[in-house]
């Protein structure tokens, strides 16, 4: 397309939306380079805007634009020049609507992939008839008391309007602003105005599509819409992380379609990004709106390869040894920590040597500068050995809200708890948020970094700071254990072929709670799991776990957990030695092993498959830690604590969570053959191989 022809296409468009052809013409030549090429397949309008006149800036909306181009390069084999991005004072509500209508609109051919993405403030408004409707906050957003805002009905008639079945909406904005929030957080929702109206352009433009929706006859196609709350009362939040803002939904859904693969579900994405969500601290529930009884993903994103992986190589040095790399695959709690010396393989086979790391993005050489494999952008990388500082701790973010004094107190009393340090409040990545409770601002409490409170963690009213971190002490080992095992998760990378199934087994059949696999050896089958939230298992029902080892060699596993945040528990596999000449049997902690192709299920004796969920209501998180080789450092730390009980339940509270953490690290260390390659790293910290280790994770609600 000739740069004269684009501008004559164009120019009924921006009439339409009132933006001068000099307007247009600033957002830059490489626009025109991307609306003009011809032959499109995939395209992509991605939007982001971080900084807005009158209200307060959000951080993270510029890195989930980065977060989404990556992802559909790299990942899904759109070519650059198909995407284009409007960030900041682009990304007007004239210019959005003009891209959108020239870029996809005047493009999209049937069976075409499209994928749209916002990123930014959302809110609420009245319209002509006093019905509340939500909007998009565009970068210029108001004048006076009108406002220029993109209504979310707007957006779905343009979707709709698309002759193709293959779109996907991703919106990480929300429309409710909560009155009384801790002030590290942000969110992205401003407060419905008084007294304001819409944009006359707007409700122009609407009533034009209106118009069009009615003429075509029914022929519109939905979109597949993905949002970041399901609820009209939650709010999409940002998380700081490791050197980045981006937002919770963004990240964690775009680090889920790295290692997926296309044969999933799209309810058993969404469900997989909530358990990310929560472990980052938020009980934010991303939503799905779709025509489709049981959308795939394959159906809207379509990979250019079978097999996901970790990160990319974005770019290739001189000596053609040395690389930079894109880790967005990474899970977000182990991104933090991953550390120099971690090693990631290429489809041919060869490793490449984590050298630095900076955020998301990293610098690694050829293992074997011998080799003579070309190293060529675009090559997924996929984990193959995680290294870990051994000395972790609990990072407690302390409120912006607290006096001077507080903080002081605060800082001062933390320092004296093991393995805790502190950080300001929306300065630094954090584990857990220490504040005022909202409703009486004289008593202290800990949150998750998400606003959450962490239950019966409130203390009294005038309560002193330092009394409140000493009350809190106890509680934090068991965070910090927490902690550490979910760094241990790696359903995407593992190479060990493991299936775990929760159910439920009241009825004649067991009933699928929820299912997980190692992505990377099972991932081709469809799961059964089809929640869009976290499952929930009313009280009283008998539990079960099917562990299917689909490998070729026997596994090793063990059960931790953590329930409502605060309580570590464990599964205790009991063994009675038989001692004749002995009046009393002392139970002891036995290995659990799977042979190859085998299924086990846990708990295993008929008599221990009482396990029936007690109340009260209570949320509950299981990590499923499989090896290669035997627990003995974890068992051991479990019999040294005593923490068998009288009745010995199949699960039970786990005394030593700080210790049993560590230890099995340690065993995963042990079963890990690269330690012996790379001594020097081995002495300060932990490597676990994925071929020799995998962690599945469970979370679910007991109502």
């Amino acid at each position: 397309m000739k740069r004269r022809t684009f501008l004559q296409r164009i120019g009924s468009i921006l009439a339409v939306l009132g933006v001068t052809e000099t307007e247009w013409l600033s957002l830059g030549n490489r626009y025109y380079q991307a609306l003009a090429q011809p032959n499109l397949r995939k395209l992509a309008l991605l939007i982001g805007i971080n900084q807005y006149s009158g209200n307060p800036a959000l951080s993270g909306c510029l890195t989930d634009v980065e977060l989404q181009k990556e992802l559909l390069m790299y990942r899904f084999g759109f070519p650059a020049s198909n995407i284009l991005t409007l960030t900041e004072e682009q990304a007007s509500r004239e210019f959005i609507e003009a891209a959108f209508l020239e870029h996809l609109g005047k493009q999209v051919r049937p069976g075409d992939v499209v994928v749209f993405h916002f990123s930014g403030y959302g809110t609420r408004i009245k319209s002509e008839t006093d019905t509340v409707q939500n909007a998009l906050i565009p970068y210029d957003s108001q004048n006076s008391k009108i406002v220029n805002y993109l209504l979310e009905e707007t957006l779905l008639l343009l979707l709709r309007s698309l002759p193709t079945d293959r779109v996907t909406a991703v919106l990480d904005t929300s429309y409710y602003a909560p009155t009384i929030q801790p002030l590290g957080l942000q969110i992205r929702a401003r407060p419905e105005l008084v007294d304001t109206e819409l944009a006359s352009a707007e409700l122009e433009f609407l009533k034009q599509l209106k118009t069009q929706n009615l003429s075509s006859k029914g022929e519109l196609t939905p979109p597949l819409l993905l949002t970041a709350t399901v609820d009209a009362k939650q709010s999409a939040r940002e998380v700081l992380l490791s050197g980045f803002s981006a937002g919770l939904f963004t990240y964690a859904l775009t680090q889920y379609l790295w290692e997926a693969i296309p044969a999933k579900t799209i309810q058993v994405s969404l469900s997989q990004v909530e358990s990310s969500m929560r472990k980052l601290g938020s009980k934010q529930q991303p939503a799905l709106l779709s025509s489709k009884k049981n959308p795939l993903l394959a159906d809207n994103f379509v990979p250019d390869s079978t097999v996901g992986g970790e990160g990319a190589i974005t770019a290739t040095e001189e000596d053609g040894k040395t690389v930079s790399l894109w880790l967005a695959g990474l899970p977000p709690q182990v991104l933090e920590y991953y550390g120099v010396n971690s090693r990631l393989s290429l489809v041919t086979g060869e490793q490449l040597v984590l050298r630095s790391r900076t955020g998301l993005t990293a610098k690694a050489q050829l293992s074997s500068l011998d080799s003579t494999t070309p190293l060529q952008v675009g090559q997924l990388v996929q984990e193959a050995v995680r290294v870990l500082p051994r000395n972790i701790g609990l990072i407690v973010a302390l409120d912006t809200g607290l006096e001077r004094i507080e903080r002081v107190d605060a800082t001062s009393a933390f320092a004296t708890v093991s393995h805790v340090s502190t950080v300001v409040a929306a300065e630094q990545p954090a584990d857990y948020l220490f504040c005022k409770l909202l409703q009486t601002p004289t008593r202290y409490g800990l949150f998750s970094v998400g606003g959450e409170p962490i239950l019966n963690s409130a203390g009294e009213v005038g309560e002193a700071v330092k009394v409140a971190v000493q009350r809190l002490a106890p509680k934090l080992p068991t965070l910090l254990a927490a902690k550490l095992w979910r760094l241990t998760e790696n359903e995407g990378s593992s190479r060990l072929a493991i299936k775990a199934t929760l159910e439920t087994i009241n009825s004649i059949s067991p009933r699928v709670v929820m299912q997980r696999e190692t992505m990377r050896t099972l991932g081709a089958e469809t799961l059964t799991n089809k929640s869009l939230s976290t499952p929930i298992v009313p009280i009283g029902s008998r539990m079960q776990y099917r562990l299917q080892n689909m490998g070729d060699r026997p596994v090793y596993f063990i059960l931790v957990g953590l329930k409502n945040s605060r309580s570590a528990i464990a599964f205790y596999p009991w063994q009675t030695p038989s001692e004749p000449n002995s009046s009393q049997t002392i139970p002891l902690v036995k290995q659990l092993v799977i042979a190859s192709g085998e299924t086990f299920t846990l708990p295993q004796s008929a008599a221990a498959s009482e396990w029936v969920i007690a109340g009260p209501a209570y949320e509950c998180e299981h990590q499923l830690i499989f090896s290669t080789t035997p627990f003995s450092e974890t068992l051991t730390t479990l019999e040294t604590a005593k923490n068998s009980t009288t009745d010995q339940q199949p699960i039970g509270p786990l005394l030593n969570p700080l210790e049993v953490a560590q230890a099995l690290l340690q065993d995963l260390h042990n079963a890990s053959p690269a330690k012996a390659e790379i001594s020097a790293t081995a002495a300060d910290s932990y490597m676990l191989d994925v071929n020799n280790w995998a962690t599945l994770s469970f979370s679910f609600q007991v109502t």
